[in-house]
């Protein structure tokens, strides 16, 4: 998961863990780079509503596994996962991130219409 998939419950009234049990199976293992909770925690520092969306996201990422990454800066950090195979899709709303995702070969599940997910295949 990156960080706009965290804020997404927040900013565009998604509710992400539904929609990834619905998309994925219920006991899938959900991961989140240590890149992406650091740039959580800046966001939520700053004020007004992207704030308000990271602070939330911040809380919904104790849901997922904490991964480290070699990388520090949070985009890289999940394509590095989709690169090495540890992860099965990547949640994302990003679209320079999900087209490097894509290009790895992983399938991308992000917001389709209105508050919900779906997947796009490689």
């Amino acid at each position: 998961m990156d960080t706009n998939a965290l804020m997404m419950p927040v900013e565009l009234d998604v509710r992400v863990f539904d929609e990834l049990d619905r998309l994925l199976a219920a006991d899938a293992d959900l991961v989140v780079p240590t890149a992406v909770l650091d740039e959580l925690e800046k966001l939520s520092s700053g004020g007004g509503t992207e704030g308000v969306a990271a602070s939330v996201g911040a809380d919904l990422a104790t849901r997922c596994r904490a991964v480290e990454t070699e990388e520090t800066y949070a985009d890289d950090a999940v394509v590095e996962l989709a690169e090495s195979g540890e992860v099965d899709y990547v949640v994302t709303n990003d679209k320079p991130l999900r087209d490097r995702v894509l290009d790895c070969g992983i399938p991308v599940v992000g917001i389709r219409g209105h508050a919900t997910l779906a997947i796009t295949e490689p």
